[in-house]
C-alpha cells in the first residue's frame, strides 16, 4: 500500500468527504505513519514538529474509531494551552462533521458551570488543558469510564510548563485498557519515562529532522541594534508588503508596545498574548484567520494553536532564546505548498541564540541588507494602497465544511422530555430529508440545537415552523453563530 491518498486507509466515506472539503488531499509523512497504527489501536510515541499535520494524524483515526451511539466520552486529548485545546476541538469537529462526532474543549479562564453543563451532554471526544481536566475529574463532572483513547499533545511543552505531574494524575484515573498516543517535538527523559510507565509496547514513530524546517520558506536575518528594530521593521514590511504577517515578540509588554506603535503608524494590526482575556484572544485569532487585519503581533505561547495556511511572512522581532521556538514560529509560513518568508532581527546580545538555532536546523540564515531609502520610497505607494484596501475575507477550514450546514434552535429540551431521537424521527419524515442530512444534536434543559447538513437547512427550517416534535409545538429559527 502506497498510502498516497486518504482513500488507502480504512476510513469511512463520511470522513473522506470532510477531508476533501478541508482540502486534505494527500497524507503528510506523520499522517502516513500514525493513521494506520492508530486505526489498529497501537500505543505510540510520535516525535514530530508543529505544522507537520499531527493534529489530523490523531483526529482522523479518533473520529473513525468512536462509536456514535455511546453518549459518554471515548477519547481524551490533553494539550498544554487553551488555544491548542480549542484548535483540536475545531479540527475534530470539522473532520468528524458528517459522522456527527461531538467534541468539546475544556480549559481554565472559562466558566466552570458552563463546562459542567456541556459535559452532561453527549460528547464523544474531550480536549483540554491538564489543570481544568483534572479539576472536572476530581469533581466527578467528567466521566472517564468509557475512555478508550488518550492523546497527549505537545508533551515537551507540557514538561516546560510544569504540567507533567497533572498529566500523570489524570492517566492514573483512566481505564487501563486504552490506546495511548503521545506527540512531542522532542522527547526529553521525563517524557520518555511517562511513556514507559503508562504505555503498552508503544510503537516509536520519528519523522526525520529533515522536515523540521519548511523548504518552501526563505529564511533571512538582519543584524540590528535594539533601538533600530522599529525602523527596520517598517522598512521590511513596506518592501515585503505581505498579505498576512505574524510578528513575534519575547514578552507581552513588548507585544503591547509594538502593537501600539504600529497602530499609530496606520498598520491594520492586532495583538495576542497570555495577559489578555480568553474571549479577546479567540476573537483576535478568528479575525486574523478571516483576514480582517494583516499584522498579528504575538508571543510564543499565545500563538500556539494558530492553524492558518496562507501566512506569507513571519518576523522574529525578538529572536527566540530557544531553538525549538524558531521552528515553531517559522513553521507558520510556507504551508500547504505556498511560498513563505521568515525574517529575523538579531542584536549582538542574541548572536549565541542565532548560532544555536542554525546548528539545530542545519543551515545558516541568509544575511539580509536593510532596504535602502530609495527602495522604500519606490514601494511605499504600493504599501499604502494595500493598507487602505479592504482585505478579501478568507474562508477558514470550519467555514469550508460548514458552508452547507445550518444550525437550528428549538425552544424546548430536557424539561419537555425531548430526546435526540425525537428530533431525528420528526425531521427525517420531511420530504427529501434523510437521517444522513441530520448532524450533531445538542439538548439542554430548555433548548435544543440541531445541525442540518447538505444544504437542506432552509427546507427543514420552513417545515419545522409548523411541525410538532413529540406532539409539542416548538419555536424554531436559525441559531446565532458562536
Amino acid at each position: 500500500m502506497t498510502n498516497n491518498s486518504f482513500k488507502d486507509y480504512s476510513i469511512s466515506n463520511e470522513i473522506l468527504r470532510a477531508l476533501d472539503q478541508l482540502q486534505y488531499h494527500q497524507p503528510t509523512p506523520v499522517q502516513r505513519e500514525v493513521i494506520p497504527a492508530a486505526l489498529l489501536k497501537n500505543d505510540m510515541t510520535v516525535k514530530s514538529q508543529t505544522g507537520s499535520g499531527k493534529t489530523a494524524a490523531f483526529a482522523i483515526p479518533l473520529c473513525e474509531l468512536i462509536h456514535w451511539e455511546e453518549n459518554k466520552p471515548q477519547a481524551l486529548v490533553l494539550t498544554p494551552t487553551r488555544e491548542l485545546a480549542e484548535q483540536v476541538k475545531e479540527d475534530i469537529t470539522n473532520i468528524g462533521r458528517y459522522k456527527r462526532v461531538k467534541a468539546i474543549s475544556i480549559y481554565g479562564k472559562q466558566p466552570y458551570a458552563r463546562q459542567k453543563t456541556e459535559l452532561k451532554q453527549k460528547n464523544h471526544i474531550v480536549s483540554g488543558t491538564p489543570g481544568r481536566v483534572l479539576d472536572h475529574i476530581q469533581k466527578d463532572s467528567l466521566s472517564l469510564e468509557k475512555i478508550k483513547y488518550l492523546v497527549i499533545d505537545e508533551a515537551d511543552e507540557m514538561l516546560n510548563m510544569g504540567f507533567l505531574e497533572q498529566v500523570e494524575a489524570i492517566i492514573k484515573e483512566l481505564p487501563v485498557n486504552r490506546t495511548t498516543m503521545l506527540f512531542s517535538a522532542t522527547l526529553p527523559e521525563e517524557v520518555q519515562e511517562l511513556c514507559h510507565h503508562y504505555m503498552n509496547s508503544p510503537i516509536d514513530i520519528q519523522i526525520q529532522a529533515s522536515v523540521k524546517i519548511n523548504t518552501n520558506t526563505k529564511h533571512t536575518v538582519y543584524t540590528v541594534n535594539e533601538n533600530e528594530k522599529l525602523s527596520v521593521l517598517k522598512k521590511v514590511t513596506i518592501v515585503e508588503n505581505p498579505d498576512s504577517c505574524i510578528i513575534f515578540c519575547r514578552t507581552k509588554e513588548r507585544v503591547d508596545e509594538l502593537s501600539n506603535q504600529l497602530d499609530r503608524a496606520g498598520y491594520p494590526c492586532d495583538k495576542i498574548h497570555g495577559g489578555m482575556v480568553q474571549e479577546d484572544r479567540f476573537a483576535v485569532m478568528n479575525e486574523f484567520k478571516r483576514g480582517e487585519f494583516r499584522y498579528l503581533i504575538a508571543t510564543d505561547v499565545a500563538a500556539r494553536g494558530i492553524d492558518i495556511e496562507n501566512i506569507s511572512l513571519v518576523i522574529n522581532y525578538d529572536f527566540p532564546m530557544e531553538k525549538e521556538s524558531y521552528v515553531h514560529r517559522t513553521g507558520r509560513t510556507g504551508r500547504a505548498g505556498n511560498k513563505g518568508k521568515a525574517v529575523s532581527f538579531v542584536t549582538e546580545y542574541e548572536d549565541r541564540f542565532l548560532e544555536e538555532t542554525e546548528a539545530y536546523i542545519g543551515f545558516e540564515l541568509t544575511p539580509g541588507m536593510v532596504p535602502s531609502k530609495e527602495e522604500v520610497m519606490s514601494l511605499k505607494g504600493n504599501f499604502k494602497e494595500k493598507i487602505n484596501l479592504l482585505p478579501d475575507l478568507k474562508m477558514d477550514k470550519r467555514d469550508q465544511v460548514s458552508q452547507d450546514i445550518m444550525r437550528l434552535y428549538f425552544n424546548g429540551g430536557k424539561k419537555k422530555k425531548l430526546r435526540a431521537v425525537d428530533f431525528v424521527g420528526t425531521i427525517a419524515k420531511i420530504d427529501g430529508i434523510h437521517a444522513e442530512d441530520i448532524g450533531i444534536i445538542t439538548i439542554y434543559e430548555n433548548a435544543t440545537y440541531v445541525e442540518i447538513l447538505n444544504g437542506k437547512g432552509p427546507a427543514v427550517l420552513q417545515e419545522m415552523k409548523t411541525t410538532p416534535v413529540k406532539g409539542k409545538r416548538l419555536k424554531v429559527h436559525k441559531a446565532r453563530e458562536n
